[in-house]
């Protein structure tokens, strides 16, 4: 939950791809829980909306469901950086459909002509969840992930001590509430099939590079003078086979989240996921 993504998200088109560490893992170990979605509810194709959320760069969540021969379809609240985004899928020769909408609440899509629908920290980009989750549940035929910041994570209180009056201002914090959405989802017809924590690398979830935490913590003395040796990160490479062996260094730190027991999970777990399929 890194605040300044808000207003610095284009950086990261623009200047400096390097997301780190963090969000480097973080997108490997969700390749892989998409990978088993793909793969157990035969998914074709596949909706991602919102598509902003609280990491690197935008929009490229879903490379790994079309690199696997699913039909993507993406929606941005954002024409600017729904073009960035574009530019992206663009570079690594990826189709997708990319969707203008100034808001997420209405989805332009048949009854049923999806078969996943989901999103990544994003629910607390909307305006009215129970009336998205609505339309999600129209357009969508086979299944629906939703994944959240993990609330009691010691990460997320961290940064919203940090930046609660940013939260308040500008985030709907009820709409990442599990239960919120359980619930909604429920009511619409859904049975949540699978919860579970997701992101829980062993290193703490402090939202930013590490270089700028000890910066605001007083230690920046820590951090590597030379900006040439602050590693480089990103999934990027692994998509335009520049780094083959991406997801093998990512995947090094697997070990803590297959062992961890889930009690630990709550402290410190980054996120959780939520799966649900029609009830009936």
């Amino acid at each position: 939950m890194a605040i300044p993504i808000l207003k610095i998200w284009p950086n990261y088109f623009l200047k400096d791809r390097n997301e780190g560490l963090g969000s480097s893992y973080e997108r490997t170990v969700l390749n892989l829980k998409l990978d088993e979605i793909r793969r157990s509810y035969n998914i074709n194709s596949a909706l991602e909306v919102p598509i902003f959320g609280f990491t690197g760069l935008s929009g490229i969540n879903s490379m790994w469901l079309a690199k696997n021969s699913v039909s993507v379809h993406l929606i941005d609240n954002d024409q600017k950086r729904l073009q960035l985004i574009e530019g992206l899928w663009n570079e690594v020769n990826l189709p997708a459909d990319f969707r203008y909408q100034p808001k997420f609440e209405q989805l332009p899509f048949p009854d049923k002509a999806i078969d996943f629908g989901w999103n990544f920290s994003a629910m607390w980009f909307l305006d009215d969840m129970e009336t998205f989750l609505k339309e999600l549940t129209r357009v969508v035929s086979k299944v629906i992930m939703i994944c959240v910041p993990n609330r009691s994570g010691c990460g997320y209180l961290i940064q919203k001590y940090i930046s609660s009056a940013d939260l308040r201002k500008l985030l709907r914090e009820k709409f990442i509430i599990p239960q919120n959405i359980v619930n909604c989802l429920t009511a619409l017809g859904w049975k949540m099939v699978e919860r579970n924590y997701i992101d829980c690398p062993p290193w703490p979830d402090i939202g930013m590079a590490k270089e700028d935490f000890l910066k605001k913590f007083g230690l920046g003395f820590l951090s590597p003078k030379d900006k040439s040796e602050v590693p480089f990160y990103s999934i990027m490479d692994f998509y335009t086979n520049k780094d083959r062996d991406f997801a093998k260094k990512m995947l090094k730190y697997v070990w803590f989240e297959n062992s961890a027991p889930k009690f630990l999970k709550y402290f410190w777990a980054h996120h959780q996921f939520l799966i649900f399929t029609p009830a009936v």
